[in-house]
């Protein structure tokens, strides 16, 4: 039987609608504001008293941001790397945290705290030290090398995330499926691995953000001619000043492939981890 809902209760509600609804404006702002710039006049972008709506709407941004250096060369050179970063830290990830998560071994809980330290680090502290080590492996200047320097940050994010989720799938699962005949690879296979893939999309698009995002390493360890995306868009400040407009509309097209990669996963990110595959 239903009752209507108190005074107290409905100001609650709308307190916390209100609540969400400023975060949704604050986060979403800047997003707003690269696309406003990023359509409207250059002349518009560059004026001291900015209107919040669209005075009009051009797409020459696009065709300067495009002409004025090499745009698809980049953007290939990120996604080489960012897709390379996944893979990789995927496969080795995965492998580390089933191992953690389901062996127990001398050594497994320093393995443990090293991953929390590792992550504990700032990045800006091992520039110097990564750039010395890839010159010494003549991996200075090249994509292999910034994927490996990727990888050095993001598999122990990626160990501890996929080593949650393994856990929270019950042992009695694949001793089921051992009983039943299956190997322990067989049982990995045909009933963690599909409830593990949640975690697995979810911890992918992190790595793909993370790659394809990252600029202070890109801009260290690579030339003008093996820059990537993020870099790119240096370009447009120079010495007479910068082109925010055409800028803008760079930074709009870069956000492209993130956007498109999360509509298509977004299910599965939402999806629980093990709903129906034990009851109660």
């Amino acid at each position: 039987m239903s009752t209507a809902a108190t005074p107290g209760h409905r100001k609650s509600k709308a307190g916390w609608n209100l609540l969400g609804l400023l975060v949704f404006v604050v986060a979403g702002f800047p997003v707003y504001w690269m696309l406003n710039t990023a359509f409207k006049p250059a002349k518009d972008a560059i004026d001291p008293d900015p209107s919040l709506l669209p005075t009009g709407i051009t797409f020459s941004n696009f065709s300067r941001a495009l002409d004025i250096a090499d745009f698809w060369g980049p953007v290939g050179r990120s996604l080489i790397v960012s897709l390379s970063v996944v893979v990789i830290g995927m496969v080795v990830g995965l492998l580390a945290a089933l191992a953690i998560s389901r062996f127990a071994f001398r050594g497994r809980k320093i393995v443990i705290v090293g991953i929390l330290a590792v992550q504990m680090i700032p990045l800006v502290a091992m520039i110097i030290p990564v750039f010395l080590l890839l010159n010494d492996l003549d991996q200075y200047d090249k994509l292999s090398g910034l994927i490996i320097t990727y990888l050095t940050f993001i598999l122990p994010f990626t160990v501890w995330t996929l080593r949650g989720f393994i856990v929270n799938i019950p042992k009695e699962l694949e001793e089921a499926a051992m009983v039943d005949g299956c190997s322990r690879t067989g049982a990995f296979v045909r009933v963690v691995f599909p409830l593990l893939a949640p975690g697995l999309v979810a911890t992918s698009v992190y790595g793909f953000i993370q790659a394809w995002n990252e600029y202070l390493y890109a801009l260290m360890l690579l030339s003008q001619d093996h820059q990537t995306a993020t870099v790119w868009l240096a370009n447009f400040t120079t010495q007479h000043g910068t082109e925010y407009a055409p800028m803008m509309a760079g930074a709009t097209m870069l956000a492209v492939p993130i956007v498109v990669l999360f509509l298509l996963v977004q299910r599965k990110m939402a999806a629980g981890l093990t709903a129906g595959a034990v009851k109660g």
